[in-house]
């Protein structure tokens, strides 16, 4: 496994706190691969791919330059740019060609809209359409993973207090509904309170969730909180995060689609979209096999064993038969 040189850029990544979503610095490298008949679809093409700093978008971002280098693409690798608004204005700016991104994401940050859709694939549509209309980029459909809002119980608190769902939570006592989350969560339009509000068990009310019953802090403690179940039965957390196989969690089904999707997208510009027609097949290979569950493993990869994201991108493309 030979590692190759990316190319650095000014905006390469820096230390960024993204709330539970976990944290890791590009190297501006990936791993030398070929496709296992051989064949090179992207002789020729030219393709710059980044990323988020967050440690799924970096693993995201490594997995998509190691596949369509062996696929023949001469890629230069801008994986890690710090938050959202870099690796976005990267694309917009036409200095960089690939990124995975979120249909919420797109839906609520980057277009301001505020319906909430739960369906992933109408999300995914009309983002989609906005997008092309608007940007002239190119949503590819979405992956078989949605790494989105949700709370969680420990295995034990689960099982003693008998719940599955948020409509669970909302049948418990009062003093069994106690919640950490972080402040921006608490604050969102599309978070806490109104999610409280949803299930018909309102915010700082007596027969809803008092005050008292609410702790609010760092994304993540929340996870070690709730797997302590103290000071809280129930934690926020996000659907593709490493820490909740790792602290055997149970995420509550939010069985009214309060919550928006994000589903994981790649979103590659017009361009490049209409130069290179095998892009959609290749990306359709990694996306269609991509599952919360597999997010959740990769993720804790890096995040729990210490593994390199460009390391563990080689080693899932090469176990899913993708690579050699």
């Amino acid at each position: 496994m030979k590692r190759v040189a990316g190319v650095l850029v000014t905006f390469v990544a820096s230390v960024l706190t993204i709330a539970g979503c976990g944290l890791v610095s590009s190297s501006g490298t990936f791993d030398a691969a070929s496709l296992p008949d051989g064949s090179k679809p992207l002789e020729g093409a030219k393709l710059t791919v980044t990323s988020k700093s967050f440690t799924e978008g970096v693993i995201l971002g490594k997995i998509t330059a190691t596949y369509l280098a062996a696929a023949g693409a001469d890629i230069t690798d801008l994986t890690g740019a710090p938050g959202s608004a870099s690796s976005r204005q990267a694309q917009l700016n036409g200095d960089a060609d690939l990124v995975w991104e979120y249909t919420g994401t797109g839906w609520v940050n980057y277009h301001n809209e505020t319906e909430t859709i739960s369906d992933p694939q109408e999300l995914w549509q009309k983002v989609h359409d906005i997008e092309k209309q608007e940007y002239d980029l190119e949503w590819l459909p979405p992956a078989n993973f949605n790494d989105t809002y949700a709370f969680a119980a420990s295995s034990p608190t689960a099982k003693r207090l008998n719940v599955r769902s948020l409509s669970d939570v909302a049948r418990l006592p009062v003093q069994d509904r106690t919640f950490c989350v972080d402040d921006e969560f608490f604050s969102r339009s599309d978070g806490f309170v109104p999610m409280l509000d949803k299930y018909g068990i309102p915010y700082n009310t007596p027969n809803g969730v008092p005050s008292g019953n609410v702790t609010r802090m760092d994304a993540g403690v929340v996870y070690t909180a709730t797997a302590k179940s103290s000071p809280c039965n129930f934690g926020m957390v996000y659907t593709t995060d490493g820490r909740i196989k790792n602290l055997d969690l149970v995420v509550l089904d939010d069985d009214k689609k309060f919550f928006l999707p994000y589903s994981g997208t790649v979103v590659v510009r017009g361009e490049i979209y209409r130069r290179y027609p095998q892009l959609p097949g290749l990306i359709a290979n990694i996306s269609n096999r991509l599952t919360d569950q597999i997010m959740q493993d990769l993720n804790g990869k890096v995040d729990i064993d210490g593994e390199d994201p460009s390391t563990v991108a080689y080693d899932w493309l090469k176990s899913e038969g993708l690579i050699e």
